[in-house]
């Protein structure tokens, strides 16, 4: 382990002070809160101290981003290996990116917040690098799960179709789901439970290609819960 000197601990400190009332600001009140002005007063530091850390508030986005996205990848991880076969874990997972999004909203928000364009263009180009690598290795805990099933022929992928593609499938329903139920109020639409109805499609949508082993909606929804309890001891 390296030890950090006492002026590269003072900088670690005082970066994460800056992260941590940033992520604050944004939560209870948007980007457009945020400012290099409004940390300087707040944290009682001069401008140029803030800009020796971040050159703008983007930069902070990203680097929160970053933080958020490690907390969904050690999640999916954790989950891969709550069960034996290739359905569950998968469930699992889902159980995961659930309680990501639902327990740990503000880590949801500020991966959101990344994905705007402005902002992302205007983070650095090694911000970037980080989330893209933390989301490749997302995407490889799903994938290796899925090559698994494959393998140990709990499933068939249709020709031409990669275990990523296959994947992507999963990804943009359940993402795209919760980003819908953290947005909107799905009660005045007709959706009584987003839970069980994101739930419901996945379990369909593995019904679909046929992956072993098959189970009632009902025994996969109880399933996810005990899931749930055994990510969130974890957490």
């Amino acid at each position: 382990m390296t030890t950090l000197t006492r002026k590269q601990r003072e900088i670690h400190d005082r970066e994460q002070q800056i992260l941590t009332l940033s992520r604050s600001i944004l939560s209870a009140e948007g980007f457009q809160a945020l400012s290099m002005d409004r940390l300087a007063a707040e944290m009682q530091y001069a401008k140029g101290t803030l800009y020796n850390h971040f050159p703008n508030k983007e930069e902070i986005v990203a680097a929160l981003a970053v933080e958020s996205l490690e907390v969904r990848r050690r999640m999916m991880e954790h989950a891969s290996i709550l069960a034996d076969r290739s359905r569950l874990k998968m469930m699992a997972i889902g159980s995961a990116c659930e309680m990501y999004a639902t327990q740990f909203s503000q880590h949801f928000a500020m991966e959101l917040m990344l994905r705007d364009a402005v902002i992302w263009n205007k983070s650095s180009e090694r911000r970037q690098s980080l989330v893209k690598n933390c989301e490749l290795r997302c995407m490889s805990i799903v994938a290796g799960v899925v090559r698994d099933a494959v393998a140990s022929a709990d499933l068939k992928l249709p020709d031409g179709l990669s275990a990523e593609e296959f994947v992507f499938g999963f990804w943009s329903l359940t993402f795209g789901s919760h980003v819908l139920a953290s947005s909107t109020s799905l009660t005045e639409v007709g959706i009584a439970d987003a839970k069980r109805s994101i739930r419901f499609h996945g379990w369909t949508l593995m019904n679909g290609y046929n992956w072993n082993d098959l189970i009632s909606f009902e025994d996969a929804h109880l399933e996810m819960d005990g899931f749930a309890d055994r990510i969130i001891d974890f957490v």
